[in-house]
């Protein structure tokens, strides 16, 4: 079957080279040194999946129509990359590993006539260099939309992946929204996910910051979907619990997570020097806050010192920033 990938990084890159070890006709989307790289030597996948180098077609934009298409790119990227793709997904299921809570929506905009899947994924990977990426910790894949749309890429992808079909993909959004506040501290610090969570200070802050996305959940009336162990129980109770009984949540996925490092997506966008995603992390958070009337603090901070990071370069020490949090 032919399958495109739009965005073939950390994740796509990923799901490129399961799909085409599994013998799929897969063509992928890159740019720069990671397309040459890719070209020259194809992707090489590493990590808790197994190793293997997936020879795949791969171009700036896509070339032909697929039976099923993946984006994947970051959220503020993926509109344009399906505009500039759609006329060869006129009529395709079209699958859209976004994070944040915008990713149905604006491939809608992106790709009006074809049939859009929301995805979300829950394995951890990482892209450091041109034409290679590593699985650091598996998980699952959520999808959710349309049902036949939805059932025929969970077939497709299902055979090389863990994939599970929700029909409250939004409560899944939320809850994977949840799961994202791992990465603002890693990439205000440089540190790795496990080496944030292991900071006590650092553990308290994301602790906080947590509940500020679930008190703006419940303000909106979101019905929290089970996600890698939080549901919608756990999180209502995190805001019931104290903060130091709060904190085993961070510990818990912590352990989740094993012992290799986790740079987390938007520590990785950092290090290369892109743009990362945090207006649709935390930010999601601060923006549906300030229309509900939910204070956001935590969220607005580290928000303003992750793009603080984009913009110097340097990274800010543990200690500065849990100062600046007990400023507030």
């Amino acid at each position: 079957m032919r399958v495109a990938v739009i965005g073939a990084g950390a994740v796509g890159g990923t799901i490129a080279a399961l799909l085409a070890r599994d013998g799929h006709e897969v063509q992928v989307t890159a740019r720069g040194e990671h397309l040459a790289a890719i070209v020259r030597e194809g992707i090489h996948l590493g990590g808790v999946w197994g190793d293997y180098v997936a020879r795949v077609s791969a171009c700036e934009t896509l070339t032909r129509s697929p039976d099923l298409a993946v984006v994947a790119t970051k959220a503020q990227d993926a509109e344009a990359a399906l505009r500039s793709n759609a006329a060869f997904l006129v009529g395709i299921p079209v699958v859209v590993m976004q994070n944040g809570l915008e990713g149905i929506e604006s491939a809608h905009r992106g790709a009006p006539r074809s049939d859009i899947v929301g995805g979300l994924v829950l394995y951890a990977a990482s892209f450091l260099s041109p034409g290679q990426v590593t699985v650091t910790t598996g998980g699952s894949t959520y999808l959710g939309g349309e049902l036949l749309p939805t059932v025929y890429a969970s077939r497709i992808l299902g055979a090389v992946m863990p994939t599970t079909v929700t029909g409250n993909f939004e409560g899944a959004q939320w809850t994977k929204l949840i799961v994202n506040h791992v990465n603002a501290l890693s990439a205000i610090t440089g540190l790795s996910v496990q080496e944030v969570i292991s900071n006590r200070g650092l553990r308290r802050v994301m602790t906080e910051s947590m509940r500020e996305a679930v008190r703006v959940g419940v303000a909106k009336g979101i019905v929290f979907e089970k996600v890698q162990g939080l549901s919608n129980g756990t999180l209502r109770a995190l805001l019931r619990l104290p903060t130091a009984f709060g904190q085993l949540l961070p510990l818990l996925m912590k352990r989740r997570m094993g012992k290799r490092p986790n740079p987390g997506s938007t520590l990785q966008s950092i290090r290369r020097g892109l743009p990362t995603e945090i207006d649709y992390l935390n930010g999601a958070i601060v923006h549906h806050g300030d229309l509900l009337g939910v204070p956001t603090p935590v969220s607005k901070l580290l928000v303003s010192m992750v793009h603080e990071v984009e913009k110097t370069g340097d990274f800010i020490a543990a200690e500065s920033v849990i100062a600046r949090v007990q400023s507030l």
